[in-house]
């Protein structure tokens, strides 16, 4: 009941994930998409209209751009005057709270009585002219407001603000007012600034509302263009006049928005585009790629792929900016043909890009170019191992960008004048930005735990420090895996396997020997085998200790997840069986524990896994052969493979019977060409 519970536990798991990137993908690819669908052309100032021929559909006015609006904006600013009311009651309380100190303590620091006369007299200076804020005087400055009006007692006056004092002027004023007669040093001794408080109050209710009638009677069109008028044509330039023009009527498509109900259905067509497409591309993955369906990675690398693409597309449609061309859309189908499959990599890139269309105004050449220049990128990388490869298909996609527009613009234009020259300039961008998904597999693969052909290669050179180790320190387990990665990587090319995984996986599946490889027979020399001081107990645990030695020394050389999975299964959850039948010589009719001489496993789940496994157990087993004939071959490899295969070493992974086959045909032809016999040299008499 406890494994029923977990088991579905796990596969309710599953599903939520699966459902949640599902909802996920379409929700963003939705939320950004652009809801002004009324205008969704892209043009720029000194290029070619590259769409067809615009009339105008309705009257709308040819506004000011925005640098006019500014500039005049702030010449009225300018002139504008905002409104502050006077508050009389504060001068008269700051100065009777003056009068009070005076006579409790600054009568001891004031020479005489004209001091007081004095200050009492400035202080009514200063607030009756009005003293404001320095915030707001800094305000008005920097709007480069010359006056404000002061309203007192429901009057409003202009006054400059060369008439008004700010805290810091009302104080200098005080102390520099009269410097004959009346000492600064003195009067910097009384505190006078606890006696000055802004008495202007900024009025913001009748300032906005004496803003607002300013503007309104401001003009922001200089013309009018009337419903069924030509604006455009395709190829024309677009200048200045155009320029408003086109943004004028843009603007005015954004203001003449929707109703709330055309809104919701313009949304819920959305909605229904992308979760069809999406549900398509699902669909693919859980008919023909179920191993892609069931990873987490694999699923999350293709739809985060897919929302990236499709937002930045809707971010660059609904804010005008750039051209979509330029966005290198190939990357996508490149970094999935690399990780995954070429028919996975095309279905992602074409959902990808119908999406991606339905944001633009004539989605056809868009499909079109990109969908031609996404087979060429995939057809062209086949296996990318290369630096060269990937500079070879940035040709190939700009060459196929530029035919097909190309070619397009013959069948819809017929004129070579009105050929869009910026189209090309995009598009050579957009191949040439392909370039970057080269460093990108790495970043890839490090976030979803794929492993490139590139670092595949890197590290089946036998110059790698962790090769070069086991070359010094157990050569003859070295030499064993270069044998081996011969025979998987031929017997992997000829069932369609991945040849490079199986061949650099076959050069560390025995790495953990290094940690004793004087108890490996292949390691042994001048007949020396420590093998005769231990029970058969121990021997076993010494050699299949070489599995977990190897996993641990990967782990500790930052080796991929998929050759760590390489040392783990090529014994599977088989048995040592050299000790295991010594021991049950020894001790007749008695059973081991299985734990005693059983490899950890587990079994092999991949076809490359499967190969290793196979091969690895020929190759050791024809070290030992007496004769290399024809028939002792053929019988070694027909043994060994049918008795891993009769106790179900393969029955978690999916090669066929025929495969099998295949695989036998491969190691037979390539043992006797290793084994062949060699001519003797005759001796000089």
């Amino acid at each position: 009941m406890t494994q029923n519970s977990e088991k579905k536990n796990s596969i309710w798991k599953a599903f939520l994930y699966r459902l949640l990137t599902f909802i996920c993908t379409v929700g963003l690819i939705v939320y950004f998409m652009p809801r002004d669908v009324k205008f969704n052309y892209q043009f720029d100032l000194d290029k070619p209209w590259k769409y067809g021929q615009l009339i105008a559909t309705f009257d709308f006015p040819i506004y000011k751009p925005d640098d006019v609006i500014k500039q005049e904006q702030d010449s009225i600013m300018s002139l504008f005057q905002p409104y502050y009311n006077l508050d009389k009651d504060v001068g008269k309380t700051e100065v009777q709270q003056f009068r009070k100190d005076y006579q409790e303590s600054l009568r001891e620091i004031l020479p005489n009585q004209d001091y007081y006369t004095y200050l009492q007299r400035a202080l009514n200076e200063v607030y009756n002219a009005g003293i404001i804020s320095n915030e707001n005087l800094s305000k008005l400055q920097e709007d480069s407001i010359g006056g404000i009006m002061v309203i007192d007692n429901k009057v409003a006056n202009t006054k400059s603000l060369g008439k008004i004092y700010s805290i810091r002027d009302a104080y200098m004023h005080l102390l520099n007012a009269d410097t004959a007669r009346y000492s600064p040093d003195i009067l910097r001794r009384c505190s006078l600034n606890e006696y000055l408080t802004p008495n202007l109050i900024y009025d913001e209710e009748r300032t906005k509302t004496a803003k607002d009638q300013l503007f309104d009677s401001y003009s922001w069109a200089t013309g009018l263009v009337q419903s069924g008028e030509k604006i455009v044509e395709r190829g024309e330039i677009i200048d200045i006049n155009k320029y408003n023009i086109l943004e004028s009527l843009r603007k005015e498509s954004i203001n003449r928005s929707e109703s709330q109900k055309e809104k919701m259905l313009m949304l819920m067509g959305q909605i229904l585009f992308v979760f069809i497409f999406v549900s398509l591309l699902m669909l693919y993955l859980v008919i023909y790629r179920k191993s892609y369906f069931r990873e987490r990675n694999s699923l999350l690398m293709i739809f985060s792929q897919m929302v990236l693409f499709c937002v930045v597309t809707e971010l660059l449609v609904a804010n005008n900016f750039l051209s979509v061309y330029m966005l290198p859309y190939i990357m996508m189908a490149v970094i999935i043909r690399t990780f995954l499959d070429s028919r996975t990599a095309f279905m992602s890139f074409a959902t990808t890009i119908l999406i991606c269309s339905i944001t633009l105004r004539y989605p056809y050449e868009f499909i079109l170019v990109q969908w031609a220049a996404g087979l060429i990128a995939i057809y062209s990388l086949k296996e990318l191992s290369q630096r060269s490869q990937i500079f070879t298909t940035v040709a190939l996609v700009i060459l196929t960008y530029l035919a097909v527009y190309f070619a397009y613009e013959l069948i819809t234009e017929n004129d070579f004048s009105k050929m869009n020259r910026s189209m090309y300039i995009y598009l050579a961008v957009s191949g040439f930005l392909v370039l970057f998904a080269y460093p990108l597999l790495f970043l890839f693969e490090k976030a979803f735990g794929y492993t490139s052909n590139v670092t595949l290669i890197e590290l089946s050179n036998t110059n790698n420090p962790l090769l070069r180790q086991l070359s010094e320190l157990a050569p003859g387990t070295f030499q064993h895996s270069m044998q081996v990665s011969n025979l998987v990587f031929e017997a992997a090319s000829r069932i369609g396997a991945n040849g490079q995984l199986a061949r650099t996986g076959a050069l560390y599946h025995d790495i953990g020997k290094m940690e004793n490889p004087a108890f490996f027979t292949e390691n042994q020399g001048g007949g020396v085998n420590p093998h005769k001081s231990l029970s058969y107990v121990q021997s076993a645990k010494v050699v299949i200790n070489h599995v977990t030695d190897g996993l641990h020394l990967a782990e500790k050389n930052n080796l991929p997840a998929v050759i760590k999975q390489f040392i783990t299964t090529h014994h599977g959850a088989g048995t040592t069986k050299y000790f295991y039948i010594s021991w049950k010589n020894e001790n007749p009719g008695e059973e081991p524990d299985p734990s005693w001489f059983s490899y950890p496993g587990p079994n092999p789940f991949t076809r490359e896994q499967a190969i290793l496994m196979m091969a690895d157990a020929v190759e050791a087993a024809s070290r030992s052969m007496q004769e290399y004939t024809e028939d002792s071959i053929n019988q070694l490899v027909d043994k060994i493979v049918d008795s891993q295969v009769a106790e179900g070493y393969f029955t978690d992974c999916p090669i066929t019977f025929r495969d099998i086959r295949t695989v036998k045909d491969v190691f037979k032809s390539k043992l006797k060409s290793m084994y062949h016999p060699r001519i003797s040299y005759p001796e000089l008499k």
